[in-house]
């Protein structure tokens, strides 16, 4: 089955969390691209219909927390109903919430049957980083193994079907406590398989990590201009990454890299951002990337905003603005930045995961429960710290670095981060392995 490594990549077009776990595993699909649930040639107008309502409905209430008083409260009433419960007590979860039913009426009307008939053309494996598309699979009889890669450090029960116990899905875990949840949840064990989450391959390098190593040996230059973490840490540095010179000079300025989410929600703060290191901008101090991924209104933003703060002259030297109209495009630019990027401020999305890469970020405010769990599981591998006061940046962020501590959060995220899961996952897949994770990682 291995000299025949082919599987569907499915995924949805529902912010970027989604998309991005599957762009790393876009080479298995028999087109080399993936498939996109809810927008693929042929989709019948009802089914378009249903995801339609489903998207407009998220990033209408994502983009309400930027609204005083009533946006959050009305996000948070949204967000409750999908919330991930305490973990603690350990308890039964598997009864299923209104949502999970109210879905599976809809697939039993037929909802996602005309993708799972396209889908058995090919006698393939299918790998869907969404929920629903494995429940369409199950549920329309498609003919080869199920598997669901989840995106963030821990899951709701919307995740799993109404009867985990009985399902032949299979979930691909990017770390210990969504293992441990899908359990609590009804899912069989030996159907859960902790492989961590697909990271870009061009930011890896081969299984020794070359790419990321050296990316990491210069972030820590800069991170540290001081040498206080070097000097404190140089044997921890030099077991992990070989070939690291402590007294080394960077070959990049200091670089930021801020990005929103998906729906647009926290573009705002850039405003102070930008307000707060226009000194530092205008003297080449730091270089500062603003993501506006695949969203017009969001680049248009920052273009006005750069505008705003006599920043022109600086747009496409030291300042950027990371902008593609397909988010294929988007993910490879946005990868390509991070080799150079020293600093990754975002909120806890899947973008979490992406400390494994020695990225040390500032955690804006989380969005929605799994994103609140995000925030937990950051800091508990030490990979994140929460952001301060936008508009105090510029002291707080030059602070942080001359003290090494975002030097110590890089290599935090490096060495209790999981760098090869898009590897585990073709292990699990196309080898059978049953726990291809076997890691010193904690979480």
């Amino acid at each position: 089955m291995e000299e025949n490594k082919k599987a569907w990549i499915v995924a949805v077009d529902m912010g970027y969390g989604h998309l991005r776990a599957a762009h790393p595993l876009r080479h298995l699909s028999p087109t080399g691209k993936v498939i996109i649930a809810n927008n693929y040639p042929g989709i019948p107008k009802k089914d378009k219909r249903i995801w339609e309502n489903s998207r407009k409905a998220y990033e209408f209430v994502s983009r309400l927390t930027a609204i005083p008083f009533i946006g959050g409260w009305i996000f948070r009433t949204y967000d409750r109903f999908q919330a991930i419960p305490k973990f603690y007590p350990r308890r039964d979860l598997s009864r299923p919430i209104i949502q999970l039913s109210q879905m599976y009426r809809l697939i039993k009307k037929g909802w996602g049957k005309d993708l799972v008939d396209f889908l058995n053309q090919e006698d393939i494996p299918l790998i869907t980083t969404f929920f629903g598309v494995a429940f369409f699979a199950e549920e329309h009889g498609f003919k080869n193994e199920i598997y669901c890669v989840c995106c963030d450090t821990d899951v709701s029960r919307s995740w799993t079907p109404l009867n985990p116990e009985k399902s032949r899905i299979k979930y691909l875990a990017p770390c210990r406590r969504v293992v441990e949840r899908l359990q609590l949840y009804g899912v069989k064990k030996e159907n859960i398989f902790l492989t961590g989450f697909p990271l870009p391959e061009e930011n890896l390098g081969d299984h020794d990590l070359s790419v990321l190593k050296s990316d990491l040996a210069e972030r820590l230059i800069n991170l540290d201009p001081e040498g206080m973490y070097r000097q404190k840490y140089s044997d921890t540095i030099m077991r992990f990454i070989k070939g690291i010179k402590i007294e080394a000079k960077h070959t990049h300025p200091l670089t930021l890299t801020f990005a929103v989410g998906g729906a647009g929600a926290q573009r705002d703060l850039a405003h102070s951002i930008l307000l707060s290191l226009r000194k530092k901008i205008l003297g080449k101090e730091i270089s500062f990337n603003l993501v506006a991924g695949t969203r017009n209104d969001v680049y248009l933003y920052f273009k006005k905003e750069i505008k705003d703060h006599g920043l022109e002259k600086n747009l496409g030297k030291n300042l950027n603005i990371i902008f593609e109209v397909h988010k294929e495009d988007y993910f490879s630019s946005f990868n390509k930045v991070l080799r150079k990027t020293d600093i990754l401020w975002t909120k806890p999305s899947e973008l979490s995961f992406y400390t494994a890469l020695g990225l040390p970020i500032i955690i804006a405010s989380p969005i929605g429960s799994q994103e609140v769990f995000n925030k937990t599981w950051l800091k508990m591998v030490g990979g994140g710290i929460s952001q301060n006061l936008p508009e105090d940046t510029h002291e707080w962020l030059f602070d942080w670095v001359k003290s090494g501590w975002l030097a110590e959060a890089a290599m935090s995220g490096f060495l209790d981060g999981r760098q090869f899961g898009a590897s585990n996952i073709e292990d699990v897949v196309f080898k059978g392995i049953k726990e291809p994770a076997k890691s010193f990682q904690l979480l």
